[in-house]
């Protein structure tokens, strides 16, 4: 039930996140990765992709971890995409807050943790991700109030700490 959600989720967000973030498209290698992605040649975006996101490009983070969570160029890892993930969300990327906020929810490559979930999901949809708010609002289903609170006060020393303090 969750999979399937999660799964369009993760592969709408990357394509979004990709192409949002400029406004503008500008050929380069996060671009060619994209292009390279769409038309199915996995590789090839994971070649232009990895140097990128290990340069600490948080769109190329987020788009390695989102490789790695489909299994799509490489074999599904789901602890991998939690890694990349984590590295772009401390940058403040906001896809990849909700990503991660999904990878808690749903356990995988982390322990399930709503707690941590609602408090990943909180900082991106603080960002204005609709995506992250209709999650959240799922998430929010499973934990009470006092844990909410918990949750929006760990995510408040997250950002306040530059994401420094977040675990």
């Amino acid at each position: 039930m969750h999979q399937q959600f999660f799964r369009t989720l993760m592969i709408t967000t990357l394509v979004l996140g990709c192409i949002m973030i400029t406004g503008v498209i500008h050929a380069g290698p996060m671009e060619d990765s994209m292009a390279a992605y769409d038309g199915g040649d996995y590789a090839t975006a994971m070649r232009l992709l990895r140097p990128l996101a290990e340069q600490g490009d948080a769109q190329a983070q987020n788009g390695l971890g989102a490789m790695y969570y489909n299994g799509k160029g490489v074999a599904q890892d789901f602890k991998a995409a939690v890694k990349w993930y984590r590295l772009a969300a401390a940058q403040g990327y906001a896809s990849a807050q909700l990503n991660l906020g999904a990878m808690y929810y749903e356990g995988q490559g982390v322990p399930e943790d709503f707690i941590r979930a609602y408090m990943w999901l909180s900082i991106a949809a603080a960002k204005g991700n609709p995506n992250a708010v209709r999650l959240r609002d799922t998430v929010s289903k499973y934990i009470i109030d006092p844990q909410v609170v918990e949750a929006l006060t760990m995510a408040h020393k997250c950002e306040t700490s530059q994401y420094k303090q977040c675990d």
